[in-house]
């Protein structure tokens, strides 16, 4: 994709469908008159009353405790330095969407417009009120630190400077981790700072906290080392200057122990990683672009423990695994500030965590057959979803040993609970699946390439690294289409299976689907005429081993795509039928729901069969399913056989899969609530679990409620998912969506990868 395509895309991602990326959600009932009536006058005036008297009261009427200001006056905003108030708003709104998706924390995003130190600290007290927490962002220095301490100060509610010190609290947690790795102690080790700005202060700071000797620390800045005889030093610099004969950065990195960079790209050269110490701990967090590259630093150094601010290295240094938790656990007990104490408590929760075993969700999602801690992998992983069950109550508990919480936890096992029910409403799962998708990418074949929207899904596959797209189709409209939408077709296979060129491949894809089913009937030049059809082109390329997986049925109705499918892919071994699975992002989590597609009315050792793929398909996801069989009765209180067949699943999976946390039959409300399920059913194995995966007793039932999911709560689906296929091939339904299609190629893919391995596991075996 060109420059402007990426800039035209990014244009209309903030534009469409409505502008921003925030919006305010009602959070209680407003259909009636009376609604209304207590929503505003007269009812209104009761809570005001009440906090009147009690001015704390307005937490308990209001959603001041879950709502944070993000506030800027865009002059420091990214890489793109003072650009004003306005035009800061993007990134805003971009910092709000971060704290709602992985803690549930609401926005208002307040962009000021001056740059007065004073008026600016006035417009923040001004509105304090509104909010129980302030996330000051974009603030350049020195003012970034005024602003803070006299907020601070001034104050009652949490107030922290993101930009001082979330690379701070990350970058702690991953120094002390990368210490023990390295056998050293952080009181003895020689620290090089790269940068003086807010993030470099604060993170020497907190280092400092926690045992760095100052005369053990050396900051530099575009002058060079910060030396105590240079002129018109800021307070800040002067905190960090010293007085070694010290005066460019080659200088400080001699027998350095640690680097921190948070300065500009490859300002590092590997003569100078080479003149540091034995077992050198190098974060070059300069964004994009580091102070040296990593795949340069470990070619060096293979002593080296390395981490970056990028992604696509082992090691990122990401504020999101701090802010979002940090506000979360010190507005959950309403503290009246963000100390030392609370700041050091989430940096031992981060590094204590990546000591722990890893979730088989994380391991999946960046393709490790299993994550250590070890020098590959010194900080969580930003998507892993402890983090929200681990450094919110360290935060807060810290909170409370300090004395700035005003509202203590008692019970921390309920906090925990209830922090793990908030992040239901987060679509983590689609990223993991795109991340899992890129550490293995396989060829997809696009059966109905020559449609714009197959075609701008295989794009976006190609783009991202989720998949090497095959584009089938005439081959003179996808050239037309993809000069449209910018798509470069250099390296990209496309194939008209009915063009001339394709006569040798197709007459040997026919011939060996004849030789496979001369005796069904099908003589070779049926074959031939059916290898025309893209579809049947597509399942031999798979077949063939031209192709990893393929897709299709975006422009075709259901059955027609599924029958050569059927034909020439054939069951997986040991499978005794197929059947599809939808997963429905819902508020609660994602939601596994089968058989959306196929079987019109399965027995009951066929739903057996369905829950027992449907259980191991959410396994590849990484998540450990628990089943309800669902039903018209709960447990047997009807003999109806469309009853009777669900218990009798049940019972089969009881007895043959004793592991499976399984249970049923189920009425919906009974399968999703867990308290109703409790009273009145104690019995039941699915107490005390949250249930993720639902059976239905046929496809009327289950195709019309993930349709209906999908249409009335606009949750996003994913699917449907085949199962039982010897190969990775997944059919789309009928008209599906840009996103719809190229989430089916990340499963697709994943299908793919998961099936190679189980092959080459078998292959070992025998």
């Amino acid at each position: 994709m060109s420059i402007e395509s990426k800039r035209r895309e990014a244009l209309v991602y903030h534009a469409k469908p409505t502008p921003g990326k925030i919006k305010v959600v009602p959070t209680k009932k407003y259909a009636t008159q009376r609604d209304l009536s207590l929503a505003y006058s007269p009812g209104v005036a009761e809570p005001c009353l009440e906090i009147e008297k009690e001015k704390s009261n307005v937490y308990r009427y209001t959603a001041k405790g879950n709502l944070v200001a993000v506030i800027s006056n865009g002059t420091a905003v990214l890489g793109l330095g003072d650009i004003g108030p306005e035009a800061s708003k993007p990134v805003m709104e971009g910092k709000g969407l971060l704290f709602k998706i992985f803690a549930d924390i609401d926005v208002f995003d307040i962009e000021v417009d001056t740059k007065d130190v004073d008026a600016f600290i006035e417009t923040v007290k001004n509105i304090a009120p509104t909010f129980g927490g302030i996330n000051l962002e974009d603030i350049k220095a020195p003012e970034a630190f005024e602003i803070e301490r006299r907020l601070k100060e001034e104050l009652d509610i949490p107030v922290m400077h993101d930009d001082q010190h979330g690379t701070a609290i990350i970058s702690a947690a991953a120094l002390l981790n990368a210490l023990e790795l390295a056998d050293k102690n952080i009181e003895d080790v020689k620290i090089v700072v790269s940068g003086a700005g807010a993030a470099a202060v604060s993170c020497t700071r907190l280092y400092k906290a926690f045992g760095a000797k100052a005369e053990n620390i050396v900051m530099t800045d575009s002058k060079g080392v910060i030396r105590k005889d240079r002129d018109n030093l800021t307070p800040e610099k002067a905190e960090f200057a010293t007085d070694r004969d010290l005066n460019e950065l080659e200088d400080a990195m001699k027998d350095a122990d640690v680097f921190i960079g948070l300065s500009m790209a490859n300002l590092v050269t590997p003569d100078m990683l080479l003149t540091m110490a034995d077992d050198p701990i190098v974060f070059a967090m300069a964004n994009p672009d580091p102070e040296i590259k990593y795949d340069l630093a470990i070619k060096t150094r293979k002593d080296v423990i390395m981490a970056t601010g990028r992604s696509d290295h082992p090691n990122q240094v990401n504020n999101v695994l701090g802010f979002p938790f940090i506000f979360r656990g010190a507005m959950d007990v309403r503290a009246t500030g963000i100390n030392e104490e609370m700041k050091m408590a989430a940096v031992k929760a981060l590094a204590e965590l990546a000591k722990e075993p890893v979730p088989e969700q994380v391991n999946i999602a960046y393709g490790e057959t299993r994550l250590n801690f070890g020098r590959e992998y010194i900080i969580p992983k930003p998507f892993d979803p402890r983090l929200i069950a681990k450094v919110p109550p360290a935060v807060a508990k810290a909170a409370i040993e300090s004395g700035v919480a005003t509202e203590p936890i008692t019970d921390w096992e309920k906090y925990e609970d209830e922090l793990l029910e908030r992040m239901g409403n987060d679509n983590k799962l689609v990223r993991l699946l795109l991340d899992r998708a890129r550490t293995n990418p396989k060829r997809v074949v696009f059966a109905e390439a020559d449609h714009l929207d197959v075609l701008k899904a295989a794009q976006t596959v190609k783009e991202e690294g989720i998949a090497f797209p095959i584009l089938l189709g005439r081959k003179d409209i996808i050239l037309e289409l993809m000069k449209e939408i910018d798509f470069d077709p250099n390296g990209i296979d496309i194939i008209d299976p009915k063009a001339d060129e394709e006569c040798e491949r197709k007459n040997h894809y026919a011939k060996k689907y004849w030789e496979a089913n001369k005796r069904k009937g099908i003589t070779l030049y049926d074959a031939q005429r059916l290898l025309r059809e893209r579809n049947y082109f597509a399942a031999m390329m798979v077949n063939e081993g031209d192709a990893d997986a393929l897709l299709s049925g975006y422009s075709r109705s259901y059955p027609t795509v599924v029958k050569p499918m059927l034909d020439l892919i054939g069951l997986a071994k040991g499978a005794t039928r197929i059947a599809t699975m939808n997963v429905m992002m819902t508020d609660r989590g994602p939601l596994f729901i089968s058989d959306t597609s196929i079987n019109i009315d399965p027995s009951s050792k066929d739903l057996a069969k369905i829950a027992q793929m449907t259980a191991r398909t959410v396994e590849m996801f990484g998540i450990k399913p628990v089943v309800a069989m669902l039903s018209y009765t709960n447990f047997g209180s009807s003999t109806h056989p469309s009853a009777s067949k669900v218990q009798d699943a049940v019972a089969y999976l009881h007895r043959y899969y004793p592991n499976l946390i399984v249970d049923g039959g189920l009425q919906m409300n009974f399968a999703l609530n867990k308290k109703m399920r409790k009273d009145k059913f104690p019995f039941s194995k699915l107490n005390g679990q949250k249930v993720n995966t639902l059976v239905f007793p046929n496809l009327d039932a289950a195709n019309s409620n993930y349709k209906l999911l999908s249409e009335l709560n606009n949750s996003e689906s994913i699917g449907p998912i085949m199962m039982g296929m010897n190969k990775p091939v997944h059919i789309l339904q009928l008209g599906a969506s840009v996103e719809e299609m190229i989430n089916m190629a990340a499963v697709a893919v994943i299908d793919a990868q998961e099936k190679e391995k189980r092959e080459r596991e078998l292959s070992l075996i025998s």
